[in-house]
């Protein structure tokens, strides 16, 4: 995924005609003196600088969709937040792993929207392809500040019988640091029963790296060729070194050449991401990656294993080739991953989808969008279909938090979200919006939904873990560890989810830990 940084909009609001509808949006960067004296005044702390004085008509502007919806977007200088929506949980996963280990994780590795994105939501789901649309709120302890949910969900995921034929390409890392227990052995047995599970008009191909890529299997039926499948993963053993930028060169390679029309052709790369030999170069492994997208429409699933991990390639990779990645340390987690998750994501219900969320202006003095840093997206890129977005399959959520501060007394329409996204066949666009009003606020975090608060303290822990990072202040309201942990037990005995009760051992290890 290309990266694109929110550019704080100045300057006369222009009406842009678009395929979608009409965008309101900002440009000629210091035309406008309030503009300018708004951007000066931001604060280190990251949130956008408080408004100018509201226009005196008291309204915020709305236009009319061809749908027959309004679409609202607040005026200048800035009450757009834009990014790309994202599934990844790696990051959740491989803090659980090092905190479980005794160690705390590097500030570095730490995405909040990825601890957030791990835990199941309550939202309604739509009928058909595209998303749901769901944004609610509490008040905070934190003077006139509040935490903002917006929720996004695709249609349930549909019986395996139901799902388009899938061409997994699977780029399997046999290095030496892949003999750690946990690494090579959980991914063979993974693959295994992975391979009993898929569907006979389903196809797989096998890549293996180390100091060079070979392919082990091309792309092969399973029906009728399960036994030569087995054969080749339980023929897999560690070699030497990582050349990560020949396997996944191969892997494309190999995928693209068993390309399967009317199927869902995908990378599969599972790997620590310690790329040591070779290319290792992320810039050049990405372009490769980026070629086979766009002229193949071959998309990339992550896994990533190891107590020593590559995150941030990892999830580069994934970014570049319009998938996602998860991070898994036991054989629960790896069959969960290849025999129930990877089903799902062979499916795709959206491409390059991306939201929008427009405070108004009247209501709302700052935000502020909790994580998503590396997905942002230029506010007006929204409707420009040739900018990526994030490809999300059914049985989905994508929950983006905000803290908002709202005006001292403020009451009414407090922020409406939308979200974009491309028909997987005919690549035609569609929009889904939902709003909120101050009045819908709970009046505390304690008072929310259970699974508005797990969605609370998944992010408050991310924002206590990387608090190490100076660049990051705490956010409104954060409770210290120990309340944190506390909130976390309560939860995971209301809600007796199991995932929760992780995220509570979790925070409970952490306070034990320093740096």
């Amino acid at each position: 995924m290309k990266r694109y940084r929110i550019r704080r909009l100045s300057g006369a609001l222009l009406a842009l005609t678009t395929a979608g509808g009409l965008l309101l949006t900002g440009c000629g960067a210091g035309d406008s003196g309030d503009a300018s004296r708004a951007d000066r005044a931001e604060k280190a702390d990251g949130f956008p600088a408080p408004a100018p004085p509201a226009p005196d008509s008291g309204e915020v502007s709305g236009e009319q969709h061809e749908d027959g919806t309004d679409r609202e977007f607040a005026p200048e200088p800035d009450y757009l937040s834009t990014f790309a929506l994202d599934v990844d949980t790696a990051s959740y996963g491989y803090a659980r792993r090092t905190l479980a280990e005794g160690a705390r994780p590097h500030p570095s590795t730490i995405r909040p929207e990825e601890f957030v994105n791990s835990f199941r939501q309550d939202y309604e789901r739509p009928d058909g392809n595209g998303f749901s649309v769901t944004v609610d709120g509490a008040r905070t302890s934190a003077e006139d500040w509040s935490l903002v949910r917006v929720g996004l969900a695709t249609r349930p995921a549909e019986d395996e019988g139901e799902r388009p034929p899938a061409a997994l390409t699977f780029v399997l890392d046999v290095s030496g640091s892949m003999s750690e227990p946990g690494r090579l052995d959980l991914a063979k047995e993974s693959l295994a029963v992975m391979t009993d599970r898929l569907r006979d008009d389903d196809s797989v191909a096998l890549v293996t790296f180390s100091d060079e890529a070979e392919t082990v299997l091309p792309m092969t039926r399973l029906g009728g060729n399960r036994g030569r499948i087995h054969g080749a993963v339980s023929g897999l053993e560690v070699q030497q070194s990582t050349n990560l930028g020949a396997g996944v060169e191969t892997g494309y390679a190999t995928a693209v050449e068993g390309l399967r029309e009317g199927a869902t052709n995908r990378v599969v790369l599972v790997s620590d991401a310690l790329a040591n030999t070779g290319d290792t170069d992320a810039d050049t492994i990405l372009e490769r990656i980026d070629g086979a997208r766009r002229e193949h429409g071959v998309t990339l699933f992550g896994v990533g294993v190891g107590s020593e991990y590559g995150d941030e390639l990892m999830e580069r990779l994934a970014d570049r080739g319009d998938g996602h990645t998860t991070y898994v340390s036991t054989a629960e987690e790896a069959r969960e991953v290849f025999c129930e998750e990877l089903p799902r994501h062979v499916d795709l219900t959206a491409r390059d989808a991306k939201a929008q969320v427009a405070f108004d202006p009247q209501t709302v003095s700052r935000f502020r969008l909790i994580g998503y840093e590396n997905r942002e997206v230029a506010d007006e890129d929204f409707r420009d279909d040739r900018v990526d977005g994030g490809e999300v399959g059914p049985g989905h959520t994508v929950t983006a938090l905000y803290a908002v501060r709202t005006r001292p007394g403020a009451d009414g329409h407090l922020a409406t979200a939308t979200v974009r996204w491309l028909d997987p066949a005919t690549r035609a666009p569609h929009e889904e919006s939902g709003r909120v009003e101050t009045t819908a606020l709970d009046d505390s975090v304690r008072g929310a939904s259970a699974r508005f608060q797990v969605t609370v303290v998944a992010a408050y822990f991310a924002d206590a873990l990387r608090r190490e990072d100076t660049r990051h202040t705490p956010l409104p309201g954060a409770p210290g560890m120990r309340e944190l942990a506390e909130h976390a037990d309560e939860l995971a005995r209301r809600t007796e989810d199991e995932e929760v009760r992780q995220l509570a051992t979790a925070i409970d290890q952490a306070q034990g830990i320093t740096y």
